[in-house]
């Protein structure tokens, strides 16, 4: 159980959720017994990561990191970019995002952190994107 505790962002509403989801899980396919492995499964079903990140969460910074560069992008382009409501973004995902060390509120924008590029894998940007002057 403490694998569900850990993903729930501190937050205990999030980690009842979770807690049911992974007994529903554990009801129908462990017969009832809820295990380290069983917590696991369900939580891989549901698109939850070992920080509790969930499938919207991955999305911003997916969409941050790779379609923006890493950014910065505004508010409102970013919640264009991902079909989600700029106040969700701004007061339910991006708090966690940014406690975590993945994303930065900077005056420009958004911008993903170093710790986010390498966390999803993605290749950082270079240098505005331009070659070298002597190629």
């Amino acid at each position: 159980m403490r694998q569900v505790i850990c993903q729930a962002r501190g937050t205990p509403r999030i980690a009842n959720r979770l807690l049911r989801r992974v007994r529903d899980y554990a009801q129908v396919r462990a017969s009832g017994h809820v295990d380290l492995r069983v917590a696991e499964d369900a939580l891989d079903l549901l698109e939850v990561d070992r920080f509790g990140l969930d499938e919207t969460d991955q999305k911003i910074m997916t969409t941050i990191l790779g379609k923006f560069g890493g950014g910065p992008v505004g508010l409102n382009t970013l919640a264009a970019a991902v079909d989600e409501q700029p106040d969700t973004i701004e007061e339910v995902y991006e708090p966690y995002l940014i406690q975590l060390g993945f994303l930065d509120r900077t005056p420009r924008g958004r911008m993903g952190t170093l710790r986010a590029f390498d966390y999803f894998k993605v290749a950082r940007p270079g240098f505005g994107g331009q070659g070298t002057l002597f190629a």
